[in-house]
């Protein structure tokens, strides 16, 4: 069940990072005239809308910003081509194919005659241009279209097999999107380019994209073998992969297509059941409609033909739950937006009017030095502010180490102690520090005192008797997080790995939770902690 917005959003991604990079360099060479500023303006709060969700307004930012520097593109190329990609992708995501599609068209006409125009930009117009013939069903186009974005990925990056990822990935999006269009001999030429040059990153490249686009790689080929028939060797290649490589929602949502596609279903929930509790916050996740399809609906499916009602049906009820709050969001949102859009007209309406009046030149001039002003304090008064937080935070760190010191010695001098000086619950106690040293049962999220009691043989009830007795009041639960927390520093200090990981593999796979018992523990959070 391919998922072709996030294709499309992959396609947003590269063009948004290659093409700022090109409005970066003609800001640094020369200052912007009055139609170049305000093109860039207006792709400024482009942006900033697009980052909000509020795409209406997104979308008429970027045609301003284009039609601004249409008559004379020559002026920024970058900013002219960046705004026409993004204004055409918004209108390929609403499904109006037939206008965007002449905007990509004109772009790279123009182009043409530009020499100065980099072959990276190139790429990812052609690569959106493609998308728009597909959708079209102009499959001949599409198919020459999506050579040249290959074409155009040779010269930027000076050859193939050069070791860079980006063409590893183009040639990964080629090998999708003519397995949509059911040309597997091509789709498989397109895989067997994608292995070569990750094999060649493979050499030189950072470890941990190695072990996540391996397993893109093996996907990839159980796709291709399951859509040509040869469904044995796609289970073979699929239950190759060590589950070690999946790791992240990509490659998760690629897995349960495969697994939907070769009728496992069970596993198939399996695997949208772990995108949705791993690598999605569900107390901050917006149900927008995009969501719903991509991974509530193929879970419901998965569950449902799997045979699990119960699951269904719960996931089912979350489906109406979601689709409500999505309607309500999305009516709010298309309110809010209008009214922005409606004020923003207004507004430009009396900019216009009054341009001409020398008042209003000097109300300007005034504004940006009051502007500028205000800015500056705002910079000096966060950094007044972060040098305060850090004192206080190196304060903290200092007062926990030696907090942390003392708590060793005591418990040096306990396990020293002779067994015959020591009280019953002393004896328990140390037993159970022996334990959590030795073991790590803290890693265990579900330990509890019912646990640490079948452990050391004993009734639940003299194990929190004991911890109250020698911790200084300390709760069964207090007693375990505090191995847990003093892991998480530990981690923290001394690798480099993700707060979310640190949490999981310390027993806490929440990270809410892990923020709150880390702040009241240390009294701050575990990033300020890491950065002290």
């Amino acid at each position: 069940m391919e998922k072709k917005g996030l294709r499309y959003l992959f396609v947003l991604c590269v063009g948004i990072a290659l093409t700022m990079m090109g409005c970066a360099g003609n800001a640094e060479k020369n200052q912007p005239s009055d139609v170049v500023a305000t093109a860039r303006d207006y792709h400024k709060q482009g942006v900033k809308y697009d980052g909000q969700w509020q795409m209406r307004l997104a979308e008429l930012y970027y045609k301003k910003s284009f039609e601004t520097l249409s008559d004379d593109p020559s002026q920024d190329w970058a900013c002219y081509a960046d705004a026409g990609y993004r204004y055409a992708y918004l209108m390929l995501q609403r499904g109006e194919v037939e206008g965007g599609l002449p905007i990509i068209s004109t772009i790279l006409k123009r182009m043409e005659d530009n020499k100065d125009f980099p072959s990276s930009q190139k790429s990812a117009l052609l690569m959106l241009m493609a998308y728009f013939q597909q959708e079209l069903n102009q499959t001949d186009e599409a198919k020459k279209t999506f050579a040249k974005v290959y074409d155009a990925m040779i010269e930027c990056d000076g050859g193939v097999n050069k070791g860079d990822l980006n063409m590893a990935i183009t040639c990964s999006s080629l090998f999708h999107a003519f397995c949509d269009m059911g040309d597997y001999d091509e789709a498989s030429k397109w895989l067997r380019r994608m292995t070569e040059e990750f094999h060649v990153y493979e050499q030189n490249g950072d470890s941990l994209l190695i072990e996540e686009y391996r397993a893109h790689v093996a996907l990839d080929s159980a796709k291709l073998f399951q859509a040509t028939g040869r469904v044995a060797e796609a289970a073979a290649v699929f239950d190759a992969i060590p589950r070690s490589r999946f790791f992240n929602p990509s490659t998760y949502s690629e897995a349960a297509d495969y697994l939907m596609s070769a009728g496992r279903y069970g596993e198939c929930a399996d695997f949208y059941e772990k995108i949705d509790d791993t690598f999605m916050n569900k107390d901050s996740l917006r149900h927008s409609f995009d969501i719903i399809s991509w991974y509530l609906s193929p879970r419901y499916l998965a569950n449902r033909k799997a045979g699990r009602t119960a699951e269904a049906l719960q996931i089912a009820d979350e489906m109406s739950e979601a689709i409500d709050s999505a309607i309500e969001w999305q009516k709010k949102n298309d309110m809010a937006e209008l009214t922005v859009i409606y004020q923003t007209h207004e507004k430009e309406l009396a900019l216009e009017e009054s341009r001409a009046e020398t008042r209003i030149h000097r109300i300007l001039l005034v504004a940006t030095i009051l502007i500028t002003l205000l800015i500056s304090y705002q910079l000096w008064r966060s950094h007044r502010n972060n040098r305060i937080l850090m004192s206080k935070n190196r304060k903290l760190y200092a007062e926990i180490e030696q907090r942390r010191q003392e708590q060793q010695q005591e418990m040096e001098e306990l396990q020293a102690a002779p067994e015959e000086e020591l009280t019953t619950e002393q004896q328990l106690y140390r037993r159970l520090c022996a334990l959590m040293e030795e073991k790590q049962l803290y890693t265990d999220e579900s330990m509890n005192r019912d646990t640490l009691a079948s452990l050391v043989g004993t009734n639940a009830k003299y194990v929190e008797q004991a911890i109250r007795q020698c911790s200084k009041g300390e709760t069964v639960g207090d007693f375990i997080n505090r191995y847990r927390l003093e892991r998480v520093a530990y981690l923290l200090k001394n690798t480099d790995d993700s707060i979310a990981v640190i949490g999981e593999m310390c027993g806490i796979p929440s990270r809410s939770t892990l923020a709150r018992l880390f702040r009241n523990a240390y009294g701050m959070t575990p990033t300020e902690y890491r950065k002290i």
